[in-house]
């Protein structure tokens, strides 16, 4: 069995010191692929360079709706040109809207976010894309998007319209190891998404699934959001691992 770990951020200060061993114990799980994500314009050259140094990591390149408010003019211009210049850019993002935290002025998010889907379809990037707690905006801007874009809802904890909208646009669905929690709300939505869309994550540092809720998230830990899938799903966790690898190089346009 493969597992591809669609979205990581290993540029988070929490792999600062061990980011070597962390990567040998996801291979040593048979993680054989990884997407690394960036936050910002200077996040997306320290993840190319961990693409670049290792041969089963690619990156993205954009500006997180946390980062927003504090982007440069050129930010995104910046985000263009890594993209366009190195091809161990696989998509642009993250982006998206977040109305929880509201870290950035909510119109600033919007326009960042419109200027990102945007990009992704000049450049026939796909786009990565963080919603939280702004379904109708989130919906309202995939129906502004130009035709053709093509993206991910990321870590997807519910959401109707934006779910609605994003397969209607032949968009992936993304689950976390927040699938294998009690409270988990979107069994429903995960069953309803094509065999061909799903793609899972560990999202890590963050949101580590259990049996390690509470402790540092990292890729070693992608099959367990396997098994969380697998058992909503009611199919094998070899099932879940080559339909999610099959989906993430296709979506990411890798071989």
């Amino acid at each position: 069995m493969d597992f591809f770990d669609s979205h990581c951020h290993l540029t988070a200060d929490a792999f600062a010191d061990d980011l070597a061993d962390v990567l040998e114990s996801a291979r040593a799980a048979s993680v054989t692929r990884m997407v690394t994500i960036a936050s910002d314009a200077a996040d997306a050259l320290d993840a190319l360079l961990i693409a670049k140094t290792h041969e089963d990591i690619w990156s993205t390149a954009g500006v997180h709706p946390h980062a927003a408010g504090d982007a440069a003019p050129d930010a995104l211009d910046r985000v263009r040109a890594i993209a366009t210049e190195h091809a161990e850019v696989v998509a642009i993002g993250e982006t998206g809207l977040d109305f929880f935290y509201d870290t950035a002025p909510r119109d600033v998010q919007r326009d960042l976010f419109d200027r990102h889907l945007a990009l992704g379809a000049e450049l026939g990037l796909p786009v990565v894309v963080h919603a939280r707690e702004a379904d109708v905006e989130v919906a309202d801007a995939l129906d502004r998007m130009p035709q053709g874009t093509r993206g991910v809802l990321h870590c997807f904890t519910g959401g109707p319209l934006a779910f609605e909208r994003a397969l209607a646009a032949d968009w992936y669905v993304s689950f976390s190891g927040i699938a294998s929690f009690k409270n988990f709300g979107a069994i429903d939505f995960l069953r309803r998404v094509p065999e061909d869309r799903i793609l899972i994550e560990t999202d890590s540092p963050y949101l580590a699934p259990i049996p390690h809720r509470g402790k540092r998230n990292q890729p070693t830990f992608v099959p367990r959001v396997a098994e969380a899938v697998a058992g909503h799903l009611e199919r094998s966790v070899d099932d879940v691992a080559r339909i999610t690898t099959e989906n993430a190089c296709r979506f990411y346009g890798i071989r």
